[in-house]
């Protein structure tokens, strides 16, 4: 009985420690309509939001602090209100900043390799133009910084008839003095079985007029 008392004791103490540490756990998303940020196509049923987390407490989701490499974190929302999957496969992205620099988001690796060498972020612009040639791969990091930008970045899987999916983009705007100012988000590539959905434009002023970044539902 002491034997099994102990067993007993030791799974519940495993259990507190998980639910202690569940990971990356960002708040559920709502429909996109929602959002201050939103652009809806009513008519294709389609609908699409933006929430840049950029300051406190927002960020406080986060263990990496991505405002110090250089990054600026994008949730992305797509809410469809219509019969058909929408289908994602072909999605292209561009934030498009005041100075009219095209903005495409960062990949895994492109952000492991800033975490592993933070000391590179410079007052620059980024170049956003390919450069030829093989690149290293990143140094390893920190596992649990690793497991968050994986869960963290949005996935392209369809958007499923009423439903919601969600995830976050990540923009290079290191050297970009106040980067949401003046910019929006351009979206297309969309497609509702074979038909592709008008493109979504999705400026991000209000943000920086402090406006709140969930509005009550119409």
């Amino acid at each position: 009985m002491k034997q099994q008392s102990i067993i007993v004791c030791l799974i519940g103490f495993s259990t507190l420690l998980l639910a202690g540490d569940k990971g990356f756990n960002p708040p559920p998303a709502e429909h996109a309509k929602t959002y201050a940020l939103a652009e809806a196509h009513d008519d294709e049923h389609a609908v699409i939001a933006v929430d840049p987390y950029d300051a406190a407490p927002k960020t406080a989701i986060f263990k990496v602090k991505y405002k110090e490499i250089g990054f600026l974190p994008v949730r992305l929302i797509i809410s469809n209100d219509g019969p058909k999957p929408l289908m994602l496969d072909n999605l292209k992205i561009e934030f498009i900043t005041a100075r009219r620099d095209k903005l495409e988001p960062a990949t895994k690796d492109d952000i492991y390799r800033r975490i592993s060498h933070p000391e590179k972020v410079t007052s620059k612009p980024p170049v956003q133009l390919p450069i030829p040639g093989p690149r290293k791969p990143p140094t390893a990091i920190n596992r649990d910084a690793r497991d968050e930008v994986d869960s963290a970045m949005f996935v392209t899987v369809p958007v499923m008839p009423l439903s919601t999916n969600s995830g976050f983009l990540f923009f290079d705007v290191a050297g970009i003095e106040s980067p949401e100012a003046g910019a929006h988000l351009y979206v297309s590539g969309i497609k509702a079985g074979t038909q592709e959905l008008f493109y979504f434009d999705i400026p991000l002023e209000k943000v920086v007029s402090n406006q709140p970044s969930a509005v009550s539902p119409k």
